[in-house]
């Protein structure tokens, strides 16, 4: 018989079951597979007795099915596949440490995000290592171990997320959940050839998660594919009633099929090693069809300054004062000194930077008028833990360099593998968007992955794309075919752009249709006309338009123009303008130009 492919994604587990695996005996060897290679990348690893309860609730939902397994697979996108918690999300009977055993609590109950895994069907092997208290980039801030990067024993894993990213990175789970507040769903990704998923602020609830900056704080997920990602992402997403801070707006569907990507003006990739892979993930923006914007980031970067130089760190004191008060030694020496940096901040202090945060929240959303999205080095080095040892508070901030102002600004990120330098370690990039959109960046993420076609986190194995069994929400929209003023470039497309519409595609009409230029409209404006016999095919945008925002579009569209139903050349029909026939009496016809924007160009050549 050929040898069987190792379970890596959630595919690969799902397809595993469909047909006829067992997941006692699959997850029984799977959990004492845990550890074998990084011991550090575990705090802890369930027991008999805590995957037991998990173990019998699978087999009694297979006989509840009449083991019909493609029917409770439909209904438990999740069913039996492995995952592991960063070890301050809480995982009922499973101790909590945040890194310190000073803290530790066994909760009664589970995190929010873990309550949803399990609802649909994951199951938890246990708690992974993280920077204490969730405080740093390098993974190597805890009692219990430093983990090291899946790719290089001597190189930092990444954190605080650090054993949840070695733990997929090496297939010992399927997907982890990390944090994010500075960057720890993202640094960790980079480092070990992974995606990190970090959802908009407040997409993902957090009641269960020890807080390192709860006004910020993200649950994030690790996966080896988009798709994988996407599918947890999906799963964990939506209202939390236990979280104050939880605020669940489904955004856009799709980004543009051609995007306009901002990148820094002088990107800081200070590794020698690492900067021709920079080069490449350029290049690869650009064979995609990309439009490179190089972007001035120092307005970011002034807004990351605020997070630990400012008074965020009393967030981080908040969690710990009492045990910082009543047994200081119990804190990691340079965990200590980072949240001892909150002692002596006034109020004055907080709501000062509250009015240059909100400042900055309101100049830096004009970026999005000029980019749909920004692509950004995920760290601008990979340091080795001498380096570390040698520096512990300036490396890791410098890791933060690109990932520190995305949470401040409520943005959403998708850290992606960007190849490897040629020591073989691997370089990551990450793509930032504007809040809510995080469906659109996940379904752009899984063409950048396939392009990329690199191998899956430390496992040299690859994967085609695999289908999602569920994807995150989205707002419902309507395709709206526009033919003049409003196309792309035109003088009215803000009309669309600013209400968050997003192009679907460029094509044409069936060919049935007249185009002619209006009289005496400001800015001047073509009417389309379905005609029959004696029609042609006429150019036009098809764009996906939220529906809480047709109506004040409507509002803007004058007579003669209206909405009607437009037929497509692949024969289907869209909402789109067409308009009144008297109007048209004694307009010209520029049928033959084919479209308004050629029309428009020999207008300008006259």
């Amino acid at each position: 018989m050929p040898e069987q492919s190792p379970l890596l994604t959630i595919s690969d587990w799902r397809q595993a079951y469909l047909s006829g695996a067992s997941p006692r005996e699959l997850l029984t060897r799977q959990l004492a597979a845990l550890g074998q290679q990084d011991p550090a990348a575990w705090i802890h690893k369930a027991t008999a007795a805590e995957l037991e309860p998990q173990l019998a609730a699978l087999e009694a939902q297979l006989a509840a099915a009449n083991n019909d397994r493609a029917a409770l697979l439909s209904r438990l996108p999740l069913f039996g596949i492995p995952f592991a918690a960063k070890d301050n999300i809480d995982v009922a009977g499973m101790p909590t440490t945040a890194a310190c055993p000073a803290f530790a609590y066994t909760p009664a109950t589970h995190a929010h995000t873990v309550q949803r895994l399990i609802a649909a069907g994951a199951v938890c092997l246990g708690k992974t290592n993280l920077d204490q208290f969730a405080t740093g980039l390098v993974g190597a801030r805890s009692p219990y171990g430093r983990p090291h990067s899946a790719f290089d024993a001597q190189r930092v894993s990444g954190g605080s997320s650090s054993g949840s990213a070695v733990a997929v990175a090496r297939a010992e789970v399927a997907f982890s959940l990390g944090t994010d507040t500075a960057g720890s769903g993202r640094v960790p990704a980079s480092f070990n050839n992974l995606v990190g998923l970090k959802p908009t602020p407040g997409r993902v609830g957090t009641s269960g998660v020890v807080p390192a900056c709860r006004t910020l704080d993200c649950v994030s997920v690790f996966a080896l594919t988009v798709e994988d990602a996407a599918t947890v992402l999906a799963v964990i997403e939506g209202v939390d009633a236990r979280d104050e801070y939880s605020r669940f707006e489904p955004g856009p569907a799709q980004l543009p099929a051609k995007l306009r990507i901002g990148v820094p003006m002088a990107p800081e990739v200070d590794d020698i090693a690492q900067t021709p892979a920079w080069s490449m993930a350029l290049q690869l923006a650009e064979e995609l069809g990309h439009r490179i914007v190089p972007l001035d980031f120092q307005p970011l970067h002034a807004v990351a300054d605020l997070l630990y130089n400012g008074p965020w760190v009393a967030e981080r004191h908040a969690v710990v004062q009492e045990l910082l008060a009543r047994d200081p030694q119990a804190i990691d020496a340079t965990v200590r000194r980072v949240i001892e940096g909150a002692i002596g901040r006034t109020a004055t202090d907080a709501f000062k930077a509250q009015y240059a945060l909100r400042a900055a929240q309101r100049d830096t959303a004009a970026l999005w008028q000029d980019v749909d999205v920004m692509m950004v080095p995920t760290a601008p080095r990979h340091p080795s833990f001498a380096a570390l040892d040698a520096d512990p508070v300036g490396v890791n901030t410098r890791l933060g360099r690109y990932t520190n102002f995305v949470n401040l600004l409520g943005w959403c990120a998708l850290a992606l593998p960007g190849g490897f330098d040629e020591r073989g370690l691997p370089f990551g990039v990450t793509f930032i968007a504007p809040r809510q959109a995080d469906a659109a960046l996940a379904r752009f993420g899984m063409g950048w992955q396939a392009a990329t076609a690199l191998p899956l986190g430390a496992t040299q194995q690859r994967r085609e794309r695999q289908p999602a069994p569920v994807w995150p929400a989205s707002e419902p929209t309507l395709p709206l075919a526009v033919v003049g003023a409003h196309l792309s470039g035109m003088p009215l497309n803000s009309q669309l752009t600013e209400r968050g519409a997003t192009l679907r595609e460029a094509t044409t009409t069936a060919p049935c249709y007249r185009l002619h230029a209006l009289r005496g409209t400001v800015p001047p404006k073509p009417g389309l006309q379905r005609v029959g016999a004696g029609g042609a095919s006429i150019a036009v945008e098809v764009w996906n338009v939220p529906l809480r925002h047709v109506g004040s579009l409507l509002a803007l569209i004058p007579a003669p123009l209206g909405l009607g139903s437009v037929q497509l050349a692949d024969g289907s029909s869209v909402h789109g303008f067409i308009c009144e026939g008297l109007a048209l009496a004694d307009a010209t016809d520029i049928t033959p130009y084919g479209g308004w924007r050629a029309y428009m160009a020999d207008q300008r050549r006259d």
